[in-house]
């Protein structure tokens, strides 16, 4: 009987062991890791770890056990241990049904205190207010500002405009009650990574002309999505293997947070899903050309978009809307946004959005300051604070962000 009981535990594991040999191989098949890159072999292991939970996560949600996203949360909450700092008061709060996580230095000051909105990154997949808490934590205590950190509804129980929406609702809440925080109005800042940096042009659009709301000071997007239109441009072909963002995981997060059918996939990277007028129109702000000569090393010019689809246009074509590409807004709106700190990473398949935006801000007089990390790659401010797992680059970005703050 005993026999029988371990043949189940002993199959399990060696399940689990074979996986491990798979997410190994497939790292070192398809992965690419520049050389200019620091610690190559820590990212490695990060890498073969972020490709085993994300595989294991897809088989259990295929077997109806346990849905991807919520056990790769489960997984990044448990590996990542939250710090706490006797300087800094930590409370979690709701307003409404949206998850809220409030932090207030304790040193004294001798006015109302800056304050910092905060949305995390994850693709509406991974990413909660745990796994950013050490980022806001140090954001807060080295700027002396009160921060809120936003916890958005995510996958697989919430789709678009989730995002948007908790987070504006959760903003226009925390800006009617500044007092309250002791937060001066006139120093109010949106921060936000990858799909909180999307987040961050998202909310700044729809508080344009909110009179009845102080005005947002300043906007930081940190490697943001800014559009979901052109997916040729060069930082997509040139770093589309490079963790932790590959073109395949942002594809799939795009079309499950999007409610897109993944057979629409190849239509959305050639660009068969866009009409020609379409292109005609956003092409002055969507095309390679206004990415700078330097960006464009081995970049090979494709031919986009691709021959017209009507189904894929019809499946995808909510991703026109300004709404959900930031690049888009019309120039009334983008002209009377805040002044903007932009930060990019070299080996990261989202660096062009911010050269997209950056152009497309400073084209309507909107003062901007960009800082490009050059040996960075997507999600490397989560590693800033990880011990053995920290790497050079993490340090730059949060202390770039900081700093940024600090002088406004």
């Amino acid at each position: 009987m005993a026999v029988l009981l371990l043949m189940p535990l002993l199959g399990l594991l060696i399940f689990l062991l074979g996986l491990i040999v798979w997410s190994i191989f497939k790292h070192f098949l398809t992965t690419d890791i520049p050389s200019a890159l620091q610690h190559p072999i820590k990212l490695r292991i990060l890498d073969c770890i972020f490709i085993y939970v994300i595989t294991l996560g897809n088989i259990l949600e295929k077997l109806r056990i346990f849905s991807m996203p919520k056990f790769a949360r489960f997984v990044q909450d448990t590996l990542f241990v939250k710090r706490m700092d006797p300087k800094v008061v930590v409370t979690d709060l709701h307003y409404g049904t949206i998850p809220v996580r409030l932090f207030q230095p304790k040193e004294m000051s001798c006015g109302s205190r800056r304050g910092i909105i905060f949305y995390h990154g994850g693709a509406a997949v991974v990413g909660s207010l745990d796994f950013y808490h050490n980022v806001c934590l140090f954001l807060a205590l080295e700027t002396n500002s009160v921060l809120l950190s936003v916890g958005y509804r995510k996958l697989p129980d919430h789709h678009y405009p989730a995002i948007a929406n908790d987070c504006l609702n959760a903003t226009i809440h925390f800006l009617r009650r500044l007092k309250t925080y002791d937060v001066d109005p006139s120093r109010v800042v949106l921060c936000g990574e990858s799909a909180g940096g999307a987040a961050v042009a998202q909310i700044t659009q729809a508080l344009v002309g909110q009179k009845d709301l102080p005005q947002i000071r300043a906007q930081v997007l940190i490697y943001p999505i800014i559009q979901m239109v052109n997916f040729q441009l060069p930082s997509t072909q040139q770093h589309k293997n490079v963790p932790f963002l590959p073109l395949d995981f942002m594809m799939m997060c795009i079309c499950k947070y999007m409610a897109i059918d993944p057979s629409w996939k190849d239509a959305l990277i050639t660009g068969a899903c866009i009409p020609q007028e379409t292109w005609k129109k956003y092409e002055k702000w969507l095309s390679s050309d206004n990415i700078p000569k330097k960006f464009k090393n081995k970049y090979k010019e494709p031919q986009f978009p691709g021959p017209f689809n009507e189904a894929a246009y019809l499946e995808t074509k909510h991703l026109l809307d300004a709404e959900n590409s930031p690049l888009f807004a019309e120039d009334e709106i983008i002209a009377q946004l805040p002044e903007a700190f932009l930060v990019s990473c070299e080996y990261d398949i989202l660096r062009d959005h911010s050269l997209l935006y950056k152009k497309r801000l400073e084209d309507q007089g909107v003062s901007v300051s960009w800082y490009n990390v050059e040996d960075g790659f997507h999600g490397c401010i989560l590693l800033f604070d990880r011990k053995h797992l920290l790497f050079s680059c993490s340090y730059k970005v949060v202390n770039a962000i900081a700093n940024y703050i600090k002088g406004l």
